[in-house]
């Protein structure tokens, strides 16, 4: 008997938690663009593979393309939940977890549950499903992130009440953008493939608006770029490894000289004009003190860089060639911009070459801007 019981617990002891399973989000600008079908496309041609796929949540809406596009897929009943003598449906975490499938569907992530559910959002369903070791895709509009609340606001005039943290669009295995134009949303909400035809004006003059529609795509496709660049840079093991970046990333490159001050305004100008970072770097030589002439310099560099939302970087190395190079790699930069050389010709011949000429020959795949600036620092 005792050996049963040390047995099982030793087993139990042995026994791995399950993997977190694999979450997968489709994204997109707006109702309508099709986020739902495609996660239905996907789920039926794993089943046709055969994998164990079940719906835990569908909204079709009416839409008679996405119920089609749903046949054949097992679909998990819904519990119901009675508040004020009023009945409410809402997806059923227990039975999916009960079920165990490899695959469970649920559409509209930022949904709120019904007061009185064990959890207030459909995304913290989802995460307990996850916890389970079962893989989700789901789907969510831009408009629902949290941190873009007060932004859609500005474009469309609508309060969105149901967000989602941005951390659950960072922790996603895979975020998928379903995109179409605002032209084609526009028509197929004419043709009442959106919503019912007595809210179709109301919504061509309200959240549909072509205005609307074109700011929340630029969203849409800026957050998944972003979502895409930070994932880049988490894999990133070695500052020589090399990718390229989604977005420009502009390096000032800064010295003791007054006109680094002209240098920060160009690169800020430049960083605005291609809507991307801006890095301020000063290269410190270890062997020699600044002046407190030069270090109030630098420290009004790098306020000025602050102020144009930019990243200063401060490095100490015996070489400024190096020292470029190091970061350029590290912060995976796509353009540089550096002052004109204070160096006499022969000076440059001893040197082996211009700054310039020597950051040409080590990072060729980034572009350089020199700056003609005023030697007196106006």
């Amino acid at each position: 008997m005792s050996q049963d019981i040390t047995g099982n617990l030793a087993d139990r002891l042995y026994e791995l938690p399950p993997r977190r399973g694999t979450y997968k989000i489709f994204i997109g600008m707006a109702p309508g663009v099709g986020k739902t079908y495609r996660m239905l496309e996907e789920a039926q041609s794993l089943k046709q593979e055969g994998t164990d796929v079940v719906i835990g949540l569908l909204e079709t809406h009416g839409r008679e393309d996405t119920a089609r596009k749903a046949m054949g897929l097992e679909v998990l009943p819904r519990k119901e939940i009675v508040r004020s003598s009023v009945k409410f449906t809402e997806m059923d975490t227990d039975a999916i977890l009960a079920r165990q499938p490899q695959l469970v569907l649920v559409d509209e992530l930022a949904h709120t549950n019904v007061p009185g559910s064990e959890r207030e959002k459909r995304y913290q369903d989802v995460e307990v499903i996850l916890d389970a070791g079962i893989d989700v895709y789901s789907t969510v509009n831009i408009q629902h992130l949290e941190s873009l609340n007060d932004l859609v606001y500005r474009i469309s005039g609508v309060v969105v009440r149901e967000r989602i943290p941005d951390r659950i669009l960072d922790e996603a295995d895979e975020v998928v953008v379903v995109d179409v134009t605002p032209e084609t949303l526009e028509e197929r909400l004419s043709e009442g493939k959106i919503y019912a035809p007595e809210k179709i004006d109301q919504a061509l003059h309200n959240f549909f608006q072509r205005r609307n529609l074109i700011a929340l795509r630029e969203l849409a496709l800026r957050e998944i770029a972003d979502n895409v660049e930070d994932n880049l840079e988490a894999i990133m093991t070695s500052p020589d490894q090399r990718t390229c970046s989604v977005h420009e990333r502009i390096l000032v490159c800064i010295s003791t000289y007054p006109d680094s001050i002209q240098l920060l305004r160009r690169g800020a100008r430049i960083s605005n004009y291609m809507n991307g970072r801006l890095f301020a770097l000063f290269v410190e030589p270890p062997d020699r003190f600044l002046t407190k002439k030069e270090s109030l310099h630098i420290e009004t560099c790098e306020r000025l860089c602050r102020e144009f939302n930019g990243e200063f970087v401060r490095i100490k190395s015996h070489s400024i060639l190096e020292g470029i190079t190091q970061v350029a790699r590290e912060y995976r930069i796509t353009q540089i911009v550096v002052g004109e050389t204070h160096r006499s010709r022969w000076q440059l011949l001893l040197k082996g070459g211009s700054l310039v000429q020597q950051l040409v020959r080590s990072l060729p795949e980034i572009d350089l801007h020199v700056i003609a600036t005023d030697r007196n620092g106006g």
